[in-house]
């Protein structure tokens, strides 16, 4: 990787990546081809500072968050040739099971069914970041890091930004990858549509005293959605939703006393909690940008979408998008249109708009039917959960949309 220095002219770049985290360092690596056929120039911009070294011995924490990565993702990664990186941490989902506490009905999506492997797999996101930026560093890219873009405005061909270590970049093709965070989006005048669950996700490590031998759970109860997911070993991954405020009163218990009112929350069928990492809480919203793409410019990522983690489906809904984008991108070069043209761009959101207006509202529809506090209603969804696990070619159709391989 190559660092401007800070002269006072600004530099042209094809594509500048505001945000190096794993959507922006996914769509770098992705671009891959593009830069080496083309001679695309590729900028990253990176606020934090990558301080562990890419080739320091892997030590894997019990307090990682980690990523659920749907089956159709695994086959993007193969396609960039990550994933045989990438699958030295990961952990396949063989199975999941999908409840509601209280009453009989359940749901569950084998792999075998579809004559695969897994559904999915679960990747710490420090490996993700690690195996992608490892990438990155063999690629001929300009990199910022750290630094942050302290300006942003529309000029003729693009967008130009001044940087915080002192560079000036003139992209032709802007990409907004960092979160929506940094205030960038607002600065440009996108507005965003903001729908807070009003709850929180407390997300957390947590050891089983069986092995869990592939299978990811989906338990709907009277505090919010509980998930688990496989790591390596006996370790899951927890997410557990609360109503706003309510998380504080676990956050503040005993590791002992969390994980008796856990195993009284979800039950014994992944065997008994016997261990908790540290714990973290995230407020919970539906946001989305009101234009995720302008001449120049596209917003990707949480900047676009931040989603429930009911269906674990934000990255990968995210890298969807980025292949979408390149490949738009690559469309467009064969008929003599920049990365930031109006063509291209318009190309890219007609390949992303069906695709993301689903899976918002499978989401966002998932967790509000499940919300709602009705006799009637809880039996309805009883009944459609033993429904659907004997109507097997429906049950398929579902796990092949949770594996990412049809849309």
């Amino acid at each position: 990787m190559s660092d401007l220095g800070g002269g006072e002219a600004p530099r042209h770049v094809d594509i500048a990546i505001v945000g190096g985290g794993l959507v922006g360092a996914s769509l770098g690596c992705a671009l891959a081809p593009l830069i080496e056929r083309l001679g695309l120039t590729v900028a990253v911009i990176e606020a934090a500072p990558m301080t562990a070294k890419l080739d320091a011995p892997w030590q894997p924490s019990f307090d990682a968050r980690a990523s659920a990565i749907a089956q159709g993702s695994v086959a993007h990664f193969r396609t960039l040739g990550l994933w045989d990186g990438l699958a030295e941490q990961a952990s396949p989902i063989r199975r999941i099971h999908v409840s509601e506490q209280g009453r009989l009905g359940a749901t569950r999506l084998n792999a075998e069914e579809l004559g695969g492997e897994a559904l999915g797999q679960v990747i710490p996101n420090a490996w993700l970041g690690r195996v992608l930026h490892r990438r990155l560093a063999e690629l001929p890219l300009d990199w910022h890091c750290p630094a942050r873009v302290e300006e942003i405005r529309p000029v003729a061909g693009g967008h130009r930004l001044t940087l915080s270590d002192g560079a000036c970049l003139e992209a032709g093709l802007t990409v907004l990858a960092d979160g929506g965070r940094s205030g960038l989006k607002e600065r440009l005048g996108i507005e965003s549509r903001e729908r807070p669950y009003d709850q929180v996700a407390l997300i957390a490590g947590v050891e089983v005293d069986r092995p869990h031998d592939g299978w990811a759970y989906e338990r709907f109860t009277g505090d919010g959605p509980i998930a688990l997911l496989p790591l390596k070993g006996q370790a899951m991954e927890l997410v557990w939703t609360h109503e706003a405020g309510q998380e504080k009163d676990r956050l503040a218990l005993s590791d002992g006393d969390f994980l008796a009112q856990l195993q009284r929350a979800f039950g014994d069928r992944a065997g008994r909690f016997r261990r908790v990492g540290k714990r973290h809480a995230y407020p919970l919203s539906l946001v989305t940008a009101r234009e995720t793409t302008r001449p120049g410019l596209a917003v990707m990522g949480n900047a676009a979408h931040a989603l429930h983690p009911v269906a674990g489906q934000g990255f990968n809904l995210a890298l969807r998008g980025v292949m979408d984008l390149v490949a738009a991108i690559a469309a467009g070069a064969a008929r003599g249109e920049p990365a930031g043209s109006a063509a291209t761009l318009g190309d890219f959101e007609t390949r992303r708009s069906g695709d993301r207006h689903d899976v918002i509202r499978f989401s966002d529809g998932l967790i509000r039917l499940f919300g709602l506090d009705s006799p009637l209603l809880s039996h309805a969804r009883a009944a459609g959960l033993v429904g659907l696990n004997l109507l097997g070619p429906l049950r398929r159709t579902l796990a092949r949309r949770a594996m990412g391989v049809e849309r």
